[in-house]
Formats: structure tokens, C-alpha cells, sequence
């Protein structure tokens, strides 16, 4: 299993790490500073704590749910679409500065996220919870952007 978390370290943290490369000034752009922002966004030291937290857990969680599931190829296609999508909100969203893209793509990947959590549930039990973070970071990272959609 050791194996299996070192690689899941190394893609999760690939992803954030090539999205940060798209995400450019990000934040601190005067795109973004200038757009009407929700109220309950957080500050953007938040992001990155929570994206390492979110990481390591989906590490540990693919880790061991790899080595339980029947079916791995479709495991490996879900972990491939979340990671797509993971890596694309960033310059879909900061780089193109496509709101209305960015929203579809982080719905997509909160559904595929919760589908997860939920479907492989009867194979991986409380490891399951260790998807939940990404989860509800995702539902609110959603409402996010779909403020700005709203707002902008």
C-alpha cells in the first residue's frame, strides 16, 4: 500500500501543482480582486491549507480503495476524470477568465467527487469519510463561483 500512496502524493499534488501553474497572479490579478466576490469567501490562506488536507486524504482513500474494488479499470477512469477536471478549473477559470466554463467544470467535478463517495462506499466503509473533505470543499468552492457567475 505504501506504493500506492506515494503515487497518489505524487499525482493529487501533480494536479494542484499544475493548476497553480495556469492560475498565474490568481487572487492577487486585478481580474479577480475586482470581481464581486461571496460574502463567505474565505481568505486565501484557507485555499491552501485545504487543498493539502484534501490531498492527502484522497491519497490515503484512493490507496485503499484501489486495493479493494473488483473493477480497478473504472476506478482509474473516475480518478482520471477527477484529476482532468481538478487540473482544468484553474486556467479555465483564472487564466481564461471563463466564469461560466469554470462553474460547469467544478459541478462536474463535485458530482464525480460525490458519486465517490457514495458509490464505493459498501468497499472502502469509514476510508469513505476521508473523501468528505474534498466533498464539501467542492459544494463550496461551487457556490463560489457560481456567486461570481451571479454577481459579475
Amino acid at each position: 500500500m505504501i506504493y500506492r500512496i506515494i503515487l497518489f502524493l505524487v499525482l493529487n499534488f501533480g494536479a494542484l501543482a499544475i493548476g497553480g501553474l495556469f492560475t498565474g497572479k490568481g487572487v492577487s490579478s486585478e481580474w479577480y480582486t475586482t470581481l464581486n466576490k461571496a460574502p463567505w469567501t474565505p481568505p486565501g490562506w484557507v485555499f491552501g491549507f485545504m487543498w493539502t488536507t484534501i490531498m492527502i486524504c484522497f491519497t490515503v482513500y484512493m490507496a485503499h480503495t484501489w486495493g479493494k474494488v473488483a473493477n480497478v479499470k473504472i476506478l482509474a477512469v473516475l480518478f482520471t476524470l477527477q484529476w482532468i477536471l481538478n487540473v482544468s478549473w484553474n486556467p479555465v477559470f483564472f487564466y481564461y477568465q471563463n466564469i461560466t466554463a469554470g462553474l460547469i467544470i467544478i459541478t462536474l467535478l463535485t458530482v464525480l467527487v460525490g458519486y465517490l463517495l457514495l458509490h464505493y462506499w459498501s468497499h472502502t466503509k469509514l476510508y469513505s469519510l476521508l473523501v468528505a473533505p474534498y466533498f464539501i470543499w467542492l459544494l463550496i468552492a461551487t457556490s463560489l463561483n457560481g456567486y461570481i457567475l451571479l454577481k459579475n
